[in-house]
């Protein structure tokens, strides 16, 4: 994959097909205009750098052009819009796509940053389930679900593929404040009907199955615009065979999305192999059931074979990437260049509160950090660069969820979820120094950057960030 380019680009491979349409579209008006640099991923490019360009967003939240800085006459004519209308980034500013969190438990987020003292499954038995079991209160799940989808947010998540409880109410409240708040969100509702570690917290197979359907249908009919359903079945040893066949047609029969986790720890992998002795890897108990499509993502798989890699490749299905959760709870190190290796689609994800932070800065710092440490203890492993890490984080999540012909980067006809980063905000934590160009300014902001330098965030072309709370 190649690193950095530079430039507004030629506008033909981004701009040139869609813009021509909507150019012809009279009733498009422009809402929002941008002048600088924007920053993002391409199939050929790790960072594109768009560099003395202008971008236009239409009152439908999209993409309608992205041209050079000279066509600014041209293009006020053409669309419509006023040179008093363009927002001119600062010098030290830039616009980057929105990040994707593949993989989230907005449940966990009460005990963020503690509780990272045991192994995975003595985790869930003594923290997790506990805490899990409260959302039939749903003031409970209204104060924490708020404060998760807020914070994500403030720290640049557009985009979250969120982990709920088997509380379907609460898990219905989850999505009515993603929307509310203007988060787009894909929102399970955790099935899982066998838990002898934490008895109280389970439903049978059939609560799990009409349940399921009825939080499909009670979401769907909300008609969230950027809200949807995933069918979640929160791991292989937490269901029956029998449920997770039911889960698998309920995906299946309905087009839908699916989340789970696979092979995060090694004690998990000889569990599974115990309950499913006639399956021949952890990979094939979802392939059993329908579970691994084009529309599926599993969070870690730290342990997965080669072999099971192919398994994913062939039937398209994702891998999230959680390396904070990884190292805080001693589960493994994911080798994420042999994945991509293997043609594996792959995004990032915090894994609220097995990983301790919500930021995505941080999911791409822990990934840089995994791949060194890999490299330490094998030196013919390539160590994945900043720029990788950055399209993992943005249009890899995006192809991780299914959504890379809706957003993920800067091209036109694609929604506008975006972040306006500031390097230079007032008391921040980066300084700068002379020379320092684009590109400096960028791998600054990934590895020294917070919510203080991400000074707005757009969603479908909607300002979320800074907040307007009455």
């Amino acid at each position: 994959m190649q690193g950095v380019t530079y430039k507004c680009s030629e506008k033909s491979h981004l701009t040139k097909s869609v813009s021509i349409m909507n150019r012809n579209d009279t009733t498009a008006r422009i809402a929002h205009v941008f002048r600088g640099t924007f920053v993002h991923s391409t199939s050929r490019a790790a960072v594109e750098m768009l560099q003395d360009c202008v971008l236009g967003v239409d009152d439908q939240g999209k993409i309608a052009f992205v041209e050079k800085d000279q066509d600014v006459d041209n293009l006020t004519k053409l669309w419509g819009f006023e040179t008093s209308d363009l927002k001119q980034l600062g010098q030290y500013e830039f616009l980057m796509p929105g990040m994707v969190d593949t993989h989230i438990h907005a449940s966990q987020y009460s005990y963020t940053g503690t509780a990272l003292d045991l192994p995975l499954l003595e985790w869930l038995k003594t923290y997790t389930f506990p805490v899990e079991a409260k959302y039939n209160d749903l003031e409970f799940a209204n104060n924490v679900y708020t404060k998760v989808v807020r914070r994500t947010l403030k720290n640049g998540t557009t985009t979250a593929c969120y982990f709920a409880t088997i509380h379907t109410d609460a898990s219905l409240l989850l999505g009515e404040l993603a929307d509310k708040f203007g988060q787009r969100a894909l929102v399970g509702k955790v099935c899982m009907d066998c838990n002898s570690g934490v008895p109280q917290y389970k439903e049978s197979s059939s609560e799990c199955k009409e349940e399921t359907d009825r939080f499909i249908k009670e979401l769907l009919k909300k008609e969230y615009p950027k809200v949807k359903p995933v069918v979640t079945p929160r791991f292989a040893p937490s269901c029956s065979s029998s449920l997770l066949s039911e889960l698998g047609e309920i995906a299946n029969s309905n087009k839908l999305r699916i989340q789970s986790h696979i092979s995060e720890n090694k004690g998990e992998v000889e569990l599974v192999r115990t309950l499913f002795p006639d399956c021949k890897s952890y990979t094939d108990v979802y392939l059993k059931y329908k579970l691994l499509t084009d529309r599926t993502v599993m969070a870690h798989g730290c342990h997965l074979t080669d072999e099971e890699l192919e398994i994913f490749h062939e039937t398209g299905s994702a891998i999230s990437h959680c390396p904070n959760s990884n190292i805080s709870i001693c589960s493994g190190m994911l080798n994420v260049r042999n994945v991509l290796n293997h043609k594996v689609k792959l995004g990032l994800g915090t894994d609220v509160a097995g990983g301790y932070s919500p930021s995505m800065l941080d999911a791409m710092r822990r990934t840089l950090d995994t791949s060194k440490a890999l490299t330490i203890q094998d030196p013919q492993l390539k160590t994945l660069s900043f720029e990788e890490v950055f399209r993992l984080a943005t249009l890899g999540g995006s192809e991780a969820l299914s959504l890379d012909d809706q957003i993920g980067n800067f091209v036109v006809g694609k929604d506008f979820d975006a972040l306006r980063v500031n390097v230079c905000v007032p008391d921040g934590p980066i300084d700068l120094f002379p020379g320092e160009g684009p590109k400096v300014i960028l791998e600054k902001f990934l590895n020294l950057g917070d919510d203080r330098n991400i000074t707005e965030v757009y969603v479908a072309g909607r300002r979320v960030v800074p907040f307007t709370d009455a």
